[in-house]
């Protein structure tokens, strides 16, 4: 899948380069177009833990518990998703685009906790459907025949979609079932660089953007994995086509 994806990424960067100057739909014509996006999201947490998080024993009020063995680690690896959205993009000056790309994504992230027993050991999956709100600052370069070079840089707000209902911890007894939650609303900034191809009836951008939250984006709630952690930061590779 890979693999057919980048073919068909190399034949559409030969041809933008081998075609004399194309139109490119006249998007840059105009001073405000639209388009639509698909992306390949790759999150993972950055874990900042309490000074106890090995040392405490975490109490849940309404169900008192105990850690079965010490914490030896928490860690989280890189967590697939994807992403559709549409593009709004307001045209400042021949270098200077505002873009805003409303978009749904689909991204669970995982949370590991290793213990001192083994058998202890643990995998929180931590759902996401999430509507982000990225606006954007686009700098872009001269054009070239029928390529262009960009850089991004603006903020994002999120919000998580998921029902409360399947991520609720009230109703949950064994403390081995609790849940790790995100807040519902937070806010991230953003960097990126990108490349226009124009072809004759579109242009396609190919982008490539890092995204971090601003703040603790765990929402903290007394048990035995929420507990240990001080802060959870969220950040974000993707990798976007843009049509316009």
């Amino acid at each position: 899948m890979k693999s057919a994806a980048a073919l068909i990424i190399l034949s559409l960067l030969l041809s933008a380069s081998v075609n004399g100057q194309n139109w490119g739909g006249g998007v840059d014509d105009t001073d405000l177009h639209f388009g639509f996006t698909f992306q390949y999201v790759s999150s993972e947490y950055k874990i900042l833990k309490k000074d106890t998080w090995r040392s405490n024993q975490y109490i849940d009020q309404d169900n008192p518990e105990m850690i079965p063995s010490k914490l030896k680690s928490i860690s989280s690896g890189s967590s697939p998703g994807f992403g559709i959205g549409f593009i709004v993009n307001r045209k400042v000056s021949e270098h200077v685009d505002i873009r805003l790309t409303p978009t749904l994504v689909f991204n669970d992230r995982v949370l590991k906790y290793e213990y001192d027993d083994p058998a202890d050991d643990m995998k929180k999956k931590v759902q996401a459907n999430l509507v982000e709100f990225p606006l954007g600052v686009k700098i872009k370069s001269d054009r070239r025949n029928n390529f262009r070079a960009y850089l991004l840089g603006g903020a994002k707000f999120t919000t998580d979609i998921s029902s409360k209902k399947k991520t609720s911890n009230l109703l949950i007894t064994d403390p081995s079932e609790k849940f790790v939650n995100n807040k519902r609303n937070y806010l991230s900034y953003e960097a990126g660089l990108g490349f226009d191809l124009y072809f004759e009836y579109f242009k396609m951008s190919p982008e490539l953007k890092l995204s971090y939250s601003f703040n603790d984006v765990l929402n903290h709630e007394p048990h035995r994995y929420a507990s240990p952690i001080d802060k959870l930061m969220l950040r974000h590779i993707t990798f976007s086509l843009f049509f316009e």
